[in-house]
């Protein structure tokens, strides 16, 4: 048996490759910027200069912390035209906008010029000031409307490569250069961003995009997902990410914590329902479906099917909706809470375990049958007809003929070799407790998982839907692991030892 487990777990290795990659792909693929996510979450700054600088260097931040200002992967294929630092550019419209610009030129010196004097020309528009003369000259409110237009402009040259819209802004923005004496430190910025413009555009290599390079990097965003920014083996020296293999999913983008941390304080409450689910289900759908297989054809087996698929043809949220407004409505029969896993107002205090628990009690009811009923109806259906299979058997038959006990024969010899599709469904527990319900825990505001998943979609913060997938998959495996183990137990015809 353990060699047959170590076996199985150095198999998982390739598999824990796939599902690690499948999430990289997923979190560099996802639409919208993370580090704008963030910035978007904790802005700050009140005045115009102020908040543009804070941004900057915020934006910067950020995109070192991520680690987004690394390749992506090992190596990347690119065309010749392509530079092997462009990942360098930590904006990622502005980076989009290069290589589009490469893609339609090819020549990377005169486009790398160009966007250089363009952030040299921008840059000096966070500089510019305005002395007493232009302040008696100008309105304050139209000095500073000249200057959010210009520095908006600039921005958006930066994030742009259509050629006619770059020339239409260079155009406005000499218009205000020449309009708005303040703004005249900058023209020797503004003409040779202008002049580089039309170099880049006379000047076009496009044969370069047809001619593939390969890029290799030791350092990557791959690589620091997995590994963290420290040692790769040790985890030493890591300052910002300690790794995926040691239990850092990164940072939500919603929050700023720790998805790690997130998961840990959210889990319980889904681990708590599934399990207490699964007991239930399993405490009654087995003697259920024992007794309609044991009594094929009979008035409790017909009786039995006929309630059990329609409970399996109800959907959890419609149930979930009917028993709040039958058992939580004021109007109707308010016996239980409505929503939330204990009071409003929190334990009393000094409570002891089992006080928290008689005060969770009457919120967990509602979400319990939920929770359950579907799962009862499932496995009871396929009890009955795995019981069904083996009571057809030679062995069951021959049981019976030695004048057996029938309980023992149903129980001990055919339920037994029954079990093993149940369970193969019993492996789903750990991923289906990792994943939650999410309708359910929208339905009933449970603070488990399933909720945690729900709102991570709707605010689109990608680690925690990413950390939840991976830790997911993670446990899939486990479960079958698992499995595997109950067959050897239930079954002795089942020996991993044997070649």
């Amino acid at each position: 048996m353990l060699k047959y487990l170590l076996r199985r777990i150095f198999f998982f290795i390739p598999t824990l490759i796939i599902i690690s990659l499948l999430a990289f792909i997923i979190s560099v693929s996802a639409p919208g910027d993370p580090v704008s996510k963030i910035m978007s979450a904790s802005e700050s700054g009140n005045t115009l200069e102020g908040k543009s600088e804070v941004q900057i260097r915020q934006q910067k931040f950020w995109t070192h912390r991520l680690g987004l200002d690394l390749p992506v992967f090992y190596f990347s294929v690119a065309p010749s035209s392509f530079p092997d630092t462009l990942y360098k550019i930590y904006d990622r419209t502005e980076r989009s906008a290069v290589k589009s610009l490469l893609m339609q030129y090819g020549n990377r010196s005169t486009v790398e010029t160009w966007h250089q004097s363009l952030r040299k020309f921008s840059f000096s528009l966070q500089k510019v000031n305005v002395n007493t003369n232009e302040l008696s000259r100008y309105k304050k409110s139209e000095i500073n409307a000249a200057i959010i237009q210009s520095r908006s402009i600039s921005n958006l040259m930066l994030q742009s490569a259509s050629m006619d819209y770059l020339a239409a802004k260079l155009k406005e923005e000499d218009a205000l250069i020449n309009k708005y004496s303040f703004l005249s430190s900058v023209q020797n910025e503004l003409e040779n961003a202008e002049k580089n413009f039309n170099q880049m555009k006379s000047n076009p290599q496009r044969w370069k995009n047809f001619i593939p390079v390969i890029h290799f990097y030791g350092n990557n965003q791959y690589h620091r997902w997995l590994f963290g920014d420290g040692n790769w083996l040790t985890g030493r020296g890591a300052i910002y990410s300690r790794g995926l293999l040691r239990g850092d999913f990164g940072i939500s983008l919603a929050s700023q914590l720790p998805v790690s941390t997130i998961i840990w304080q959210r889990i319980g409450w889904s681990l708590l329902l599934t399990f207490i689910s699964v007991i239930i289900a399993y405490l009654i759908s087995l003697p259920i479906g024992v007794r309609a297989a044991a009594h094929h054809g009979s008035a409790f087996d017909r009786s039995s099917s006929v309630i059990l698929f329609l409970l399996h043809s109800m959907p959890a949220f419609w149930v979930a909706t009917l028993l709040l407004l039958t058992f939580a409505n004021p109007d109707v029969l308010a016996w239980f809470p409505a929503s939330g896993v204990k009071p409003v107002t929190g334990y009393p205090e000094g409570a002891s375990f089992f006080g928290k628990i008689k005060s969770s009690l009457p919120y967990l009811i509602l979400p319990t049958i939920a929770y359950t009923y579907s799962s009862l109806a499932f496995l009871s259906r396929l009890t009955r007809v795995s019981m069904l299979e083996i009571i057809q058997q030679d062995f069951v038959k021959t049981a019976r003929a030695k004048g057996l006990n029938e309980r023992r024969v149903i129980y001990h010899h055919a339920f037994r070799n029954a079990l093993l599709p149940i369970i193969t469904v019993f492996a789903n527990i750990l991923p289906a407790a990792i994943g939650g319900a999410v309708i359910l825990e929208t339905i009933f505001s449970i603070p488990g998982m399933g909720y945690e998943t729900y709102q991570a979609i709707q605010a689109l913060d990608y680690p925690i839907v990413l950390g939840i997938f991976t830790l997911t998959g993670i446990l899939t495996m486990a479960g079958y692991l698992l499995a595997d183990i109950l067959y050897a137990l239930v079954d002795p015809r089942i020996s991993f030892s044997k070649k």
